[in-house]
C-alpha cells in the first residue's frame, strides 16, 4: 500500500508540473503583443500634420482673390451698364431734386453730373470717401480726406459721412465760386446751356464733358426730375443732322455706333475716330461728331 501510495503522490506533482508550464507561456504572449501594438499605432497619428499645410494653401489662395477684388475696386476706369445707372438715379434722383429747390441746380445736371464722375457710384472715391462728383479738398476744408491719384499723384480729395453730403457740397461748391456765377442766370431746366457752362466755366479739362452730360440726361431722361420741380412738360426735340457748316457734324441718337454711321456716311469707322481725334468707340447720345 504504501509503494502505491507513493506512486499516486509521485503522478500527481509530474502533473501539476506540466500544467503550470503552459500557463507562463501564455502570459508572456500577449505582454509582447500589446506592447507592440500601441507603438504602430502612435506612429500613424502623427501623419495627420500634412493638413496643417494644405491650410496654408487655402489661406494664401482666400488672400490672392481678395488682393485681385480690390485691385479691381482700385481701377481707375470704371465701367457702367443701363442698370446700374439707373438704379444710381433711383437712389438719388430726389436727393437732386431738393438741392435744385434749395440751390437753383438742375437736377439732370446733378444727376448726370454725378454718374459721370462717380462711375454710377462705383469709383474708388466714390466707394471709399462717398465723394460723387471728385471734389477736391482746396482751401478752408476741416473735414475728412483722402489721398487719389488724379492731375498729380496723391492729390487730398474731400471724404463724407454720406453720398448725401457729397451732393449738398457739390452745390454749395458751385454756388459759392463766382466763376460759376452765369450759370445761375440761365433757365433752370436748360440743361445743354449748363452743361456747356460747366465746360466753359472750366469743371472739366474733357472737351467732351458738355456732350457726355447731354448725352447720358436724354438717355436716362433726367430731365423729367427738372419738370417735377418746375412743373413742365418739357420734351427735347428728336436731333437730326446739325446744318452748321455745311453739314459737316452729326448729333449721336440713340441706337448709333461708329459702324452704323460708318455705313450711312460712307466713311470707315477709322477714318470717323481720326476725323473726331477718338481713341476708342465710345460715343454718347446727344454729342456732336464730324463727318467731313
Amino acid at each position: 500500500m504504501k509503494i502505491k501510495f507513493a506512486l499516486f503522490i509521485l503522478a500527481l506533482f509530474v502533473v501539476s508540473c506540466t500544467s503550470t508550464k503552459p500557463v507562463v507561456r501564455t502570459t508572456t504572449k500577449p505582454k509582447v503583443t500589446t506592447k507592440s501594438k500601441p507603438v504602430t499605432q502612435t506612429k500613424k497619428t502623427t501623419k495627420p500634420v500634412v493638413t496643417t499645410s494644405s491650410t496654408k494653401s487655402e489661406t494664401t489662395e482666400s488672400k490672392s482673390k481678395t488682393d485681385s477684388e480690390v485691385s479691381l475696386v482700385a481701377t481707375s476706369n470704371v465701367k457702367t451698364y443701363a442698370e446700374e445707372i439707373q438704379i444710381y438715379v433711383d437712389n438719388f434722383k430726389e436727393i437732386a431734386q431738393n438741392n435744385m429747390r434749395a440751390h437753383g441746380i438742375p437736377a439732370s445736371i446733378t444727376l448726370a453730373q454725378g454718374i459721370l464722375e462717380s462711375g454710377a457710384g462705383k469709383g474708388k472715391l466714390a466707394l471709399s470717401a462717398n465723394n460723387h462728383f471728385g471734389i477736391k479738398c482746396h482751401t478752408g476744408w476741416k473735414g475728412e480726406s483722402v489721398k487719389h491719384d488724379d492731375d498729380a499723384a496723391q492729390e487730398c480729395f474731400r471724404k463724407y459721412e454720406h453720398p448725401s453730403e457729397s451732393y449738398r457740397d457739390h452745390s454749395l461748391f458751385l454756388t459759392s465760386r463766382p466763376r460759376y456765377s452765369n450759370l445761375f442766370k440761365l433757365d433752370k431746366g436748360d440743361y445743354e446751356s449748363w452743361a456747356k457752362g460747366l465746360k466753359s466755366a472750366g469743371y472739366a479739362t474733357d472737351v467732351k464733358y458738355p456732350d457726355k452730360l447731354i448725352g447720358l440726361i436724354e438717355r436716362f431722361e433726367l430731365y423729367k426730375y427738372d419738370n417735377e420741380v418746375l412743373s413742365r412738360d418739357f420734351k427735347p426735340s428728336k436731333k437730326e443732322m446739325i446744318l452748321a457748316q455745311g453739314g459737316d457734324y452729326y448729333t449721336i441718337q440713340q441706337g448709333d455706333t461708329l459702324y452704323s454711321l460708318s455705313k450711312r456716311f460712307n466713311l470707315s469707322v477709322d477714318h470717323l475716330k481720326k476725323l473726331n481725334n477718338m481713341s476708342d468707340n465710345t460715343i454718347s447720345i446727344g454729342q456732336q461728331i464730324k463727318i467731313k
